[in-house]
C-alpha cells in the first residue's frame, strides 16, 4: 500500500510539473495561430553581400545578385523592384530594366518572366553619390503578377532579400599594364560578359569575374588592330608587359598553351585551359589577382616566387578562350579563377582620356578593324583610388 501511494504521488507531481510547460506550449500555438499568415510565392535572397567601392565616374557602387524563386506552378512576371537601404528607397528597377537584367538560372538571356518552379538572378547595380552614406543593410520590395496564385493575390508586392552590406576595406592596387589608350572592356557594372558570368562550381554558384576587365588598346588612329585580323601581332596590345599590381606571392602559373587565332573563339577548349597562359598572385588577406590569356612562353615568374609591384609577369597574348589579344584581369577571394567570388578593387591612380560609345561599337571596331568613335576627355581627368568602369579609355602608369 505504501508503495502504491508513493507511485500515485510521483505521478501527481509529474502532472503538476508539466502544467507550466503545457501552458507555455498552448500560448505559443495561440500566438502562432493569431499571427498573420501569408503565402509568399516568390522567395527572395542575396547570396553574396555587396562590397561598396569607388568607380571611375566619381560615384560609389554596390553590385550584387537578387535571387528570385517562383514557388508556384505558373509563370510570374516581375514588374518592379525597389532597393531599400536602411529602410529608405535608394534605387528602383522598372519593368524594361528588369527585363534586361533578370536571367534564368543557367542561362545568359534575360526576361522579366520566371517560369513555374524556376529561379532567376536579378543583377543589381546601385549607384550612389560620393557623399551619400553607404547603408548598413539592404532589403527589397518586389511587385509581380503571379499567375498561379489565388485570384486576390495575383498582383502582389513582397518584401525580402535582406542582407547586411559587406563593409570590408576594398584593396587598392597598382595598374596591371603601363601606357595609354587602354580600354576597360566588359568592365563593371552593366556589361554582361563578366558581371553576369554565374557558373555552378563544386556545388555552389560562383561569379569570379564579377569585376573583371578585358583590357584592350587603341593605337593613334583609334583602331584595335591594323593588318590581318587573324594575326595576333596585328593588335596594338599584343606583346605588352603585364605587371604585378602589388608586392605579392605567385600562387600559380600556367604556360605553354598555344596562341589562338583571333576573330573566333576556339572550339571545345578544356575548362582548365580557358584562361590560357595565366598567373595568379596572392595579394594577401584572402585576395588573389588573375592575369589571363598571356603569350606562350612569355611568363617570367614561378609558383611560390615573391614579386614586387611593377615587376613584369608575362606578355599579353591570345591563349585560352579568347577571341582577340587582350589581358583579362580580376580580383577574387580564392586562388581558383573559377571556384571563387569576385571582389572589387581600386587602382590607386590613372587618367581617364576618353569614353567608348559602348560595347556594340567596341565589338564592331574589334571585328572589322575600323576606328572607334571615342569621345575624348580634355584635359584628361585624374582619378585616384577607383575601379575603371566599362568602356572607359585610360592611361595607366608609364
Amino acid at each position: 500500500m505504501f508503495e502504491l501511494k508513493r507511485r500515485n504521488e510521483s505521478a501527481r507531481l509529474r502532472v503538476i510539473a508539466a502544467l507550466p510547460v503545457l501552458a507555455l506550449a498552448a500560448l505559443a500555438v495561440a500566438a502562432l495561430t493569431s499571427a498573420a499568415e501569408r503565402l509568399t510565392p516568390l522567395l527572395l535572397t542575396v547570396h553574396d553581400a555587396p562590397v561598396p567601392f569607388n568607380g571611375s565616374d566619381g560615384r560609389r557602387h554596390l553590385v550584387y545578385e537578387l535571387w528570385i524563386t517562383n514557388f508556384t506552378s505558373g509563370d510570374t512576371t516581375v514588374e518592379k523592384v525597389e532597393v531599400l537601404g536602411d529602410g529608405k528607397s535608394i534605387a528602383t528597377l522598372d519593368g524594361p530594366t528588369i527585363a534586361r537584367r533578370l536571367q534564368p538560372a543557367g542561362r545568359r538571356d534575360a526576361t522579366a518572366r520566371i517560369s513555374g518552379g524556376g529561379t532567376s538572378l536579378l543583377f543589381v547595380h546601385v549607384t550612389l553619390a560620393a557623399s551619400a552614406p553607404i547603408p548598413q543593410r539592404l532589403a527589397h520590395r518586389v511587385e509581380a503578377q503571379v499567375s498561379a496564385a489565388p485570384p486576390d493575390m495575383r498582383q502582389m508586392t513582397l518584401a525580402g532579400g535582406d542582407i547586411a552590406v559587406d563593409h570590408r576595406a576594398v584593396i587598392v592596387i597598382g595598374p596591371p599594364l603601363r601606357g595609354a589608350g587602354y580600354i576597360a572592356a566588359d568592365s563593371c557594372c552593366d556589361a554582361t560578359r563578366h558581371t553576369r558570368a554565374a557558373l555552378p562550381v563544386n556545388g555552389r554558384v560562383r561569379i569570379a569575374q564579377r569585376y573583371a576587365v578585358d583590357w584592350e588598346q587603341l593605337n593613334d588612329t583609334s583602331r584595335i588592330y591594323v593588318g590581318p585580323r587573324e594575326q595576333p601581332a596585328s593588335y596594338t596590345i599584343y606583346g605588352k608587359e603585364a605587371i604585378a599590381v602589388a608586392d605579392a606571392r605567385v600562387a600559380s602559373v600556367i604556360d605553354g598553351l598555344p596562341e589562338q587565332t583571333p576573330g573566333k573563339f576556339p572550339d571545345a577548349i578544356p575548362l582548365d585551359q580557358a584562361d590560357g597562359n595565366a598567373v595568379v598572385l596572392d595579394l594577401g588577406s584572402g585576395r588573389f589577382a588573375l592575369y589571363a590569356h598571356l603569350k606562350p612562353g612569355s611568363v617570367r615568374v614561378r609558383s611560390g616566387e615573391r614579386v614586387t609591384r611593377g615587376q613584369v609577369l608575362g606578355l599579353v597574348g591570345n591563349s585560352g578562350n579568347s577571341v582577340a589579344p587582350h589581358l583579362h584581369f580580376h580580383v577574387m577571394d580564392g586562388p581558383s579563377p573559377l571556384d571563387s567570388n569576385g571582389l572589387p578593387y581600386e587602382i590607386d591612380a590613372f587618367d581617364v582620356t576618353g569614353q567608348s560609345p559602348g560595347t556594340e561599337a567596341f565589338d564592331t571596331a574589334e571585328e572589322k578593324g575600323t576606328p572607334l568613335a571615342v569621345t575624348p576627355v580634355t584635359p584628361p581627368r585624374r582619378v585616384l583610388r577607383a575601379l575603371p568602369l566599362d568602356q572607359a579609355i585610360v592611361q595607366l602608369a608609364k
